[in-house]
């Protein structure tokens, strides 16, 4: 251990790290220089995220250095004319965000791979967008999205547009760890841009995606704009400047950003945790609806890849849209619009199925994928064809991208397409509640909640322990069909099998005899049990849809309470 951290001493180019990390030393602080050197921070299909700090278990300038010449490298042999196609790379408000971007920067640049660096904070869709744009090898964004302040990020797109999928994560992963051993490449940024292989994205790069976004056939409709008012928030990221253009590009005229979240500040000074999901978040953008009376409250997570949304309600308040509600919505107000040819949508495993019966009745076709967006757009890239061409995805944790101007979430480009839904459910003299519900009497009501279970440590592999002794019945309810992802097979209760087309994952789906479904996701590092449930709540015409809405939560409190019980 005290060679490794002499080596990281010796190599580290940030005298605050160095600085930081000899305290430890001075200190004697054994048990954080262990966590700090036991492992290497993991590169996965996510990239990296971590603790910003000293050690190759942190996320620090020579992390960043090391793992932009493994990326560099992979990309040099993986990829035709790399050199020549470059990267694109953007980056966040946080604190360190700009210098690691430049230190990806230099790294690329001294392996003679040409770069193209955003000149300021971009929302992160930009850069997905630039990959394809530009013609890049691949794409980075340094970015923690919603992560405490504490934390940073370095996400990889690949050529495509579509962030990275086996096999390259654990191919960029090997290279990163030889890279680690290896003396780094030195080259300047200002010696890269008089040898040309820097290029700065200035204003018309942000200008390009804009365009884009408001040329775009799936953002054209526009009905009456002039009569929604809506409050935003740009939660102290890099959303608001192009949130407020492309809305007014759209026509909407009455938008009221939050301003004390309004500009970038990686410490997030007003909010507990920056991300839309968490308790009072939206506090002060509803705050601001209330004051003006707005049809929305509208928020983007911290680089603007999420979008989350409040509605008026009847009585006057506000009330939060769950991501599967904003989901449906959306996918609905596409299909609905869209050209025959455009009838491709999909979303993930965990997320509502109501979509999938959305797509059913209007004859679309419908994919479902793993969790994660990474998944929904390379399958979505697979999947289309002349006669099925993509218009929609979302996952439940708030991210959505509509058509394939970017392919991966885009906040912005989902909350044009919101605002736009609600402008022409008003214009007809309806609400947002009005389309929810008559929804809801077409297809049932869909209800959705997650759960995580903690086990005992120690104990055995909890889907070990399921597939070795398969549960008949959940919650007083029989499991009419069994999805093990990790074998790939759907099993029926009367032995009829049938293989799945996904990736061999260690998730169970049981299907319940009322339509009511339970998915467990073992977490891979910890002893815990993710657990997502749905219950399908009919509707008659007599019907209201609190009465429904209350059966359907009855349900699903029994459903969990009696699920977790079992385990």
């Amino acid at each position: 251990m005290n060679s490794e951290v002499s080596q990281w001493l010796a190599r580290d180019p940030d005298p605050v790290t160095r600085e930081e990390l000899k305290q430890l030393i001075d200190t004697n602080n054994r048990s954080e220089i262990e966590d700090r050197f036991s492992s290497r921070l993991a590169f996965g299909t996510a990239g990296l995220r971590g603790i910003v700090g000293a050690g190759p278990n942190r996320m620090n300038r020579l992390v960043i250095q090391e793992t932009a010449v493994g990326l560099g490298r992979y990309l040099l042999a993986e990829v035709a004319n790399a050199a020549n196609k470059g990267v694109i790379i953007g980056y966040d408000g946080r604190p360190d965000s700009k210098q690691f971007a430049e230190d990806a920067a230099c790294m690329l640049v001294a392996l003679g791979i040409k770069v193209f660096l955003t000149e300021k904070v971009a929302p992160t869709p930009l850069v997905a967008f630039g990959v394809t744009q530009l013609g890049a090898a691949a794409g980075i964004v340094v970015t923690a999205s919603h992560n405490p302040p504490a934390y940073n990020g370095f996400k990889v797109y690949w050529s495509n547009g579509a962030q990275i999928i086996p096999p390259h994560d654990t191919g960029i992963a090997a290279t990163i760890e030889v890279a680690a051993s290896e003396a780094l490449p030195v080259m300047t940024l200002e010696a890269a841009e008089l040898q040309g292989s820097l290029v700065w994205l200035n204003s018309d790069f942000y200008t390009q995606y804009r365009d884009a976004l408001t040329g775009s056939t799936y953002l054209s409709n526009h009905t009456q704009p002039q009569d929604i008012s809506l409050a935003y928030t740009a939660m102290h990221g890099v959303g608001a400047e192009m949130a407020e253009a492309l809305l007014k590009d759209a026509g909407f005229n009455q938008v009221y950003s939050v301003q004390v979240q309004r500009e970038p500040d990686g410490r997030f000074p007003t909010v507990n945790f920056p991300n839309p999901e968490e308790a009072g978040a939206m506090d002060l953008v509803i705050a601001e609806a209330q004051e003006h009376n707005a049809d929305l409250a509208c928020a983007n997570d911290p680089d603007a890849d999420r979008f989350a949304v409040a509605v008026r309600t009847e009585s006057g308040t506000y009330k939060m849209l769950t991501g599967d509600q904003v989901g449906v919505l959306l996918g609905h107000y596409l299909l609905t619009h869209a050209v025959p040819e455009q009838c491709l949508v999909g979303t993930t495993i965990v997320s509502s199925s109501l979509l999938e019966q959305v797509a059913k009745s209007v004859d679309a076709t419908y994919f479902q994928t793993l969790t994660g967006f990474k998944w929904l757009t390379n399958v979505a890239m697979q999947k289309q064809t002349e006669h099925s061409q993509f218009l929609f995805a979302y996952e439940e944790a708030l991210g959505y991208t509509v058509g394939n101007t970017v392919w991966d979430k885009d906040g912005l480009s989902a909350l044009v397409a919101f605002a736009q839904l609600t402008a022409e459910l008003s214009a007809n003299n309806h609400t947002v509640w009005d389309r929810l519900e008559a929804i809801y009497r077409e297809h049932g009501l869909y209800l959705n909640a997650q759960r995580s279970i903690a086990l005992d440590a120690g104990s055995p592999p909890i889907g070990d322990t399921l597939r070795a002794d398969p549960p008949s019945c959940i919650a007083g309810r029989k499991v009419m069909i069994t999805d093990d992802l990790k074998v790939s097979k759907k099993i029926h209760a009367d032995g009829e099998v049938e293989s799945i087309d996904l990736p061999a994952s260690d998730v169970l789906i049981y299907r319940l005899d009322d339509g009511s479904r339970v998915v467990v996701r073992p977490s891979g590092t910890e002893p815990k049990l993710k657990c997502y449930y749905e219950v399908i709540e009919a509707m008659s015409h007599e019907d209201t849809i609190e009465h429904a809405q209350q059966r359907a939560e009855e349900a699903m409190a029994d459903l969990i309470n009696k699920h977790q019980a079992s385990l």
